[in-house]
């Protein structure tokens, strides 16, 4: 059996041009770790991507070139989990272009939803389109973009609450807790959902007492804002990160009500890396996704805090029967 990383390395040799043919490895033996949590029925993804350049050609001013990650291999994935429904988000490389994102929600009906991302241009039409496509979010990737000016942050949030007040949408961010901080009374004030990516940022060295992470717990606390405890891996290098389990369990206890679990999956790694071109092949972090869902079972402890953040956070939040 070919290994993951043997076919992440053939696949960069391949090269995105060469997958015209739909000759696309399956990576998912990345649960090498057996799932040790009882999963139960309608358990969520609230986290996920779907890269298919072949038909959905990546956008020409992306930051990075992830390898092919389609829809079938995430089903592949999601049987080894045991989850049943997921959240599709738009990935930072395809732009506003939301129709590889579509697509995949449509392949999954109806146990798929999905966030797009959208900017001026986007007429109240297309949107309702997005919405009838299962489109029930917006995305702010101010992170991958290495934006962390708060007053940006601001301002791109006041203007996306104003495009989706009227839809009922929610708006959710990806950035730090610093910037959380200097976004806090817009959140606070909110007519919609609010919802921040992979633990709000906050990075496991840098401790509890980092500056942002209490404002992203008295959000969480008083139900301003949903936090996706996802990606572990972006916030610690010490897998099976045992160190995010403080960060995890804070947040958790502030409002269980407002906690979504995410793995982030393929795993894409847009870091800036030293002779790497934007064009080039970045193959994915080598993520163990049993060993990341089975800390889900350190962080809250008990069968049914975990039924609430699989399942029923994500089925009143994105709207699943």
């Amino acid at each position: 059996m070919v290994s993951r990383r043997e076919a992440i390395a053939r696949t960069a040799m391949m090269g995105v041009s060469a997958l015209a043919g739909r000759t696309i490895p399956v990576l998912a033996d990345s649960t090498q770790s057996a799932v040790e949590l009882g999963m139960r029925a309608g358990a969520c993804d609230c986290h996920a991507h779907v890269f298919d350049p072949a038909p959905f050609p990546y956008a020409p001013t992306r930051l990075y070139t992830p390898d092919p990650a389609p829809v079938e291999e995430m089903r592949v994935l999601h049987r080894a989990l045991g989850i049943a429904r997921v959240v599709i988000v738009q990935p930072s490389v395809y732009g506003t272009d939301n129709a590889c994102t579509l697509e995949a929600i449509r392949q999954l009906a109806p146990a798929a939803r999905g966030v797009a991302v959208i900017d001026d241009a986007a007429s109240d039409a297309a949107l309702g389109e997005m919405e009838k496509g299962g489109i029930r979010g917006a995305r702010i990737n101010l992170e991958t973009a290495g934006q962390t000016d708060p007053a940006e942050g601001r301002r791109r949030f006041e203007r996306m609450v104003g495009r989706l007040t009227k839809r009922k949408w929610h708006v959710q961010i990806y950035t730090r807790p610093t910037v959380i901080q200097g976004i806090a009374d817009l959140v606070r004030s909110s007519p919609i959902p609010v919802v921040f990516d992979h633990f709000g940022g906050a990075q496991a060295v840098a401790g509890l007492k980092q500056p942002g992470f209490d404002t992203l717990v008295e959000l969480v606390r008083k139900g301003h804002a949903y936090v996706k405890i996802s990606a572990p891996y972006r916030s610690s290098t010490q897998a099976p990160y045992s160190d995010m389990a403080p960060f995890a369990q804070a947040l958790i206890g502030a409002n269980p009500q407002r906690i979504l679990w995410g793995s982030d999956w393929p795993h894409p790694d847009s870091t800036a890396r030293p002779g790497r071109q934007a064009t080039d092949i970045a193959p994915r972090f080598p993520i163990d996704d049993g060993v990341v869902l089975n800390q889900l079972a350190v962080w809250a402890p008990a069968a049914d805090l975990r039924k609430q953040i699989l399942v029923d956070n994500p089925a009143r939040l994105y709207g699943f029967d």
